[in-house]
């Protein structure tokens, strides 16, 4: 994705020096307490056909993408994507998932898989309501007990699943919502914090009780049959629809 004079440009990562400053990236948006990606296997990772991608501005890297191929034939799966805080606003996040999502067409690559914080809703509010990812599995506890800024809090995560071609896909790239007035207005809704982050800082043991509601709510939903497939950002909360597949 070329750019002009002063904007971003996103490419392929090349040499090692920039699979460094990925290194770099993942500290300064994560915490040094963080475990993080090294660039040696994100560079063999890449050689073998995974992705490893960034976003320069006058050639210093302020967002990436990393992804590799799984088991499954046509199925990705994207492990990281950060942008550093100064670099927010931009809208990079998901202009690297568009550039992601466009790598991946052009090899054949038709779904997209990765898992997120459920209580992050700025996380939330691109992989389901501007990207339109679909969630339908909860993974408690995923990664163990973590450093960085997700200290202190179990490592939950929703899987979400990117199909690059089907409707929501293509209201994706055109800029549409995912979900009619009538869906967002008759959804099952999981009230979601605000500021997850924050909370968790200022009121360990509210967030705490936060991560346990919602997950309660979630895998309640997930088991009577409903999947999300929207998110409200005014009013944060998931928005839940019942699955095609019933």
């Amino acid at each position: 994705m070329s750019a002009a004079a002063g904007q971003p440009v996103i490419r392929d990562l090349t040499g090692m020096a920039e699979f460094h400053a990925a290194e770099e990236l993942q500290r300064d948006v994560w915490g040094p307490d963080d475990k993080i990606d090294p660039g040696d296997l994100m560079m063999v990772i890449q050689a073998e056909g995974g992705l490893a991608a960034g976003a320069f501005l006058d050639g210093r890297l302020i967002g990436y993408v990393f992804a590799f191929t799984t088991a499954t034939p046509g199925v990705q799966h994207s492990h990281r994507l950060a942008v550093r805080i100064e670099a927010r606003g931009l809208g990079l996040g998901l202009k690297l998932k568009l550039y992601q999502a466009d790598w991946c067409l052009q090899r054949g690559i038709r779904h997209v898989r990765w898992t997120y914080d459920p209580l992050r809703l700025p996380n939330a509010a691109l992989n389901i309501g501007r990207l339109g990812a679909t969630a339908a599995t909860y993974h408690r506890d995923y990664y163990g007990e973590m450093g960085g800024i997700n200290a202190g809090t179990a490592s939950d995560r929703l899987l979400a699943d990117w199909r690059l071609d089907g409707d929501r896909y293509a209201r994706c790239r055109a800029g549409e919502a995912m979900l009619t007035a009538e869906e967002a207005a008759t959804a099952r809704r999981v009230a979601l914090p605000a500021d997850f982050g924050s909370l968790l800082k200022t009121d360990p043991g509210a967030a705490g009780a936060e991560r346990l509601r919602v997950r309660g709510e979630i895998e309640a939903a997930f088991s009577a049959g409903f999947v999300i497939a929207g998110v409200d950002t005014t009013e944060p909360a998931y928005l839940l629809l019942r699955s095609s597949n019933d």
